[in-house]
């Protein structure tokens, strides 16, 4: 799915109107629709009868109405008050306000107690916003000044059945502040929902950042395409549900854009389906070098990950105490011994050996559980220079090139995917502190040639040319040592079979992300362990490569 900038959005808009001549108005009473249509999902059901022009009254506990002529009509019994619904609509006095404005005439004509608010000063008001507010005014609406001490104002906003945030779309680019920022507070601290409109307020457009306070929203109506803010960052979170609104702006328009932020879902995921005359060899030679006295397990999780994300042939050198644990556990890859130091890490002597292997295989894995230390350093740096192949480079494979980039650009020519959380981020030079992680992992991944997968909430892929892929998939229960080892194995397992790693590596994440997603739904997301990830791994790309 396209993630559309700010500016994409407002030129999109002037084209639409000034190009194919819709009218301004025509957009924003569309989005209106779109609004309204969200509330009314989100609406408590009320002990109102369904039946009109008749008498009815309410039993006390039964789910009919009973008519005075007998007859009998079935009504909804949700514990609500009984009377309209009521919505506050916070309008800010531009045209997202203007949206807000159109909403709140549109609920009135629906039947609604509707108070309209405006957060800002009435001279700002743009030509369409006003139109709005005429358009309130003589469906029998009003249209307040928003008063941050006002009692009564506030008293509406926590007795509502939902809200609407329309006091500012993507252009916020200052701290929210003043009436503004007392709005949001006033929205968050109501019981009630809120649908915000294209953009929760206070969220920036671009980046995902929270701008001094944002709206918690239930749901965000984005109109045409949906913002890089709503997908990423905190503001991912404080979209709540996303639900992306045709408001009329011509397909041909939106899909002359270039988009190279891209969120990944299920419908842009799938596997090849295999020959019927191929044989192991056919999908890839793969080769992970991880494992320490300390972490044993990690080469393990990565090991079958990648042959339940479907490699062909698996090989694992591990230092040799560890040797005897990970040929215990696992029956369906190949573990030899390499040389050890005395803590029971890699020394530097298993740099030979470790290549001699990885020189038959098209991927390799370096890091996961290898632990720290001068010969886990000399190792890892070495193979990098030497070995020309595909590398997922992961946990302490990253931590031994920290202070060593240059080893990451002299690699231009070959696939290098590193997938970091924040933290291993930071020490290879990446900045995430000013909220911005998708700005900060495409510069990485431009700057020094490699594929970097910025691991946490929305994990973002991205290559050295600029594109990024947000992912959709995961939850919670994953934030638990070995879900990484996870990931990696099966980002190894793809690349070895032969994906180009534009495909490979983002759908290796939705698969992870997937997988985790099955095992909390059926363990819940505190019972769920990383292993039980790459159990869900075979019903996953069963279903992908039909």
């Amino acid at each position: 799915m396209r993630l559309a900038t700010a500016r994409q959005m407002k030129q999109l808009d002037q084209a639409a109107i000034r190009e194919r001549g819709i009218p301004s108005l025509e957009l924003m009473e569309r989005a209106a629709e779109a609004l309204v249509r969200e509330v009314l999902e989100l609406a408590p059901e009320r002990e109102t009868p369904v039946g009109r022009g008749k008498q009815f009254y309410l039993p006390e506990a039964t789910g009919e109405i009973i008519g005075a002529d007998g007859e009998t009509a079935l009504f909804r019994r949700g514990g609500a008050r009984n009377g309209p619904p009521r919505a506050v609509c916070f309008c800010g006095p531009g045209n997202n306000g203007g949206d807000g404005m159109a909403a709140a005439r549109l609920l009135l004509a629906e039947g609604w107690k509707v108070r309209a608010l405006l957060v800002g000063r009435r001279e700002k008001l743009t030509p369409d916003a006003a139109e709005m507010e005429r358009r309130l005014m003589a469906a029998g609406g009003v249209l307040e000044d928003f008063q941050p001490g006002n009692a009564a104002q506030l008293a509406a906003a926590m007795e509502a059945d939902v809200l609407v945030d329309a006091v500012f779309g993507v252009g916020l680019n200052i701290p929210m502040a003043g009436a503004q920022a007392a709005a949001v507070q006033a929205m968050n601290a109501s019981p009630a929902p809120t649908v915000a409109a294209d953009l929760p307020s206070g969220v920036e457009a671009d980046t995902g950042r929270v701008l001094g306070a944002a709206v918690e929203a239930a749901v965000t109506v984005t109109f045409t395409l949906p913002k890089i803010g709503c997908c990423v960052g905190s503001g991912a979170v404080c979209a709540g549900k996303l639900v992306t609104a045709d408001i009329g702006i011509p397909t041909d328009l939106t899909d002359a854009g270039e988009y190279p932020v891209q969120t990944v879902t299920r419908r842009d995921v799938s596997l090849p389906r295999r020959a019927r005359d191929s044989h192991k060899g056919d999908y890839g030679r793969v080769y992970i070098l991880g494992g320490s006295a300390d972490y044993t397990g990690a080469p393990v999780l990565a090991a079958e990950a990648a042959v339940r994300s479907g490699a062909g042939l698996v090989s694992v050198g591990v230092p040799t105490p560890v040797w005897p644990v990970a040929a215990g556990k696992l029956s369906s890859a190949m573990p030899h011994p390499l040389p050890a130091d005395r803590d029971g890490r890699l020394s530097a002597q298993a740099a030979a050996p470790a290549l001699e292997r990885m020189s038959r295989c098209g991927a390799c894995l370096i890091g996961p559980g290898l632990g720290r230390s001068g010969g886990v350093d000399v190792v890892v740096r070495g193979l990098l220079e030497k070995y020309r192949g595909s590398v997922v480079l992961d946990a302490d494979g990253i931590n031994a090139v920290a202070g060593h980039i240059d080893i990451l650009d002299s690699r231009r020519d070959c696939v290098t995917v590193l997938t970091p959380h924040d933290g291993e981020f930071a020490r290879l030079g990446g900045d995430v502190s000013g909220g911005d992680r998708l700005g900060a992992a495409r510069s990485f991944a431009r700057a020094h040639g490699c594929c970097l997968v910025l691991k946490g909430h929305r994990t973002i892929t991205a290559f050295p040319d600029g594109a990024a892929f947000v992912n959709t998939t995961g939850n919670p229960g994953m934030a638990k040592g070995g879900s990484g080892d996870v990931l990696s194995g099966i980002i190894l397992s793809l690349l070895g079979q032969g994906l180009p790693a534009r495909q490979a590596v983002p759908l290796a994440v939705w698969l992870h992300g997937a997988a985790g997603d099955l095992a909390a739904e059926k363990l819940g997301e505190y019972g769920m362990a990383p292993v039980d990830l790459i159990s869900m791994l075979p019903g996953l790309t069963k279903q992908l490569s039909r």
